[in-house]
């Protein structure tokens, strides 16, 4: 029996361990190009009651529930969701925004995890193009670090970004 349970014990630090060597940061970034210059792409992105058209989050449940508060745009402008297990509960507020360059957001989840992250998207004109980069980063705690031992977060989280470029994409050269 002594055996058996020193084992476990082993079994346990050593998991223990391999979750507290994770990385203490992430971040997720994917890039698209757009054709259109950045002054017509940066509404769809600054204005959050824009976001239903193209975000990877509301095709995965569209009954979810959305509030908003402040500004119509920019800056002090927020959402707050409800929604299924596939998109959880949480509110991201506007924190900076810059026409035609860069918006960054405040994250804060609470359903299925709590955790509060940063994003930004930046437009870049290239060529007659905007190059958009959709960017998320935040701290891992040890939930966080044991949840990436089971799934590739960035892999998961950066298909959502990707699918969401590409949607965008379609709105913001549709105009």
């Amino acid at each position: 029996m002594i055996p058996i349970l020193l084992a476990l014990a082993f079994i346990a630090l050593l998991f223990i361990i391999i979750v507290v060597g994770q990385p203490d940061e992430f971040k997720v970034s994917r890039s698209a190009k757009i054709s259109a210059p950045p002054e017509q792409v940066f509404p769809h992105v600054n204005d959050l009651h824009a976001w239903e058209a193209w975000s990877p989050w509301a095709k995965l449940d569209p009954s979810a529930k959305n509030t908003f508060d402040g500004p119509a745009t920019g800056g002090g402008s927020s959402m707050a969701w409800a929604g299924n297990n596939k998109v959880g509960t949480g509110k991201m507020t506007i924190t900076e925004s810059r026409p035609g360059e860069f918006v960054r957001f405040r994250l804060d989840f609470q359903k299925p995890m709590k955790a509060t992250n940063s994003a930004e998207f930046t437009f870049r004109p290239e060529g007659g193009q905007t190059v958009v980069v959709w960017s998320m980063a935040g701290q891992n705690s040890f939930m966080g670090k044991m949840f990436g031992l089971l799934m590739n977060c960035e892999k998961m989280c950066g298909g959502q970004f990707e699918k969401g470029l590409a949607t965008l994409k379609t709105v913001a050269e549709a105009k």
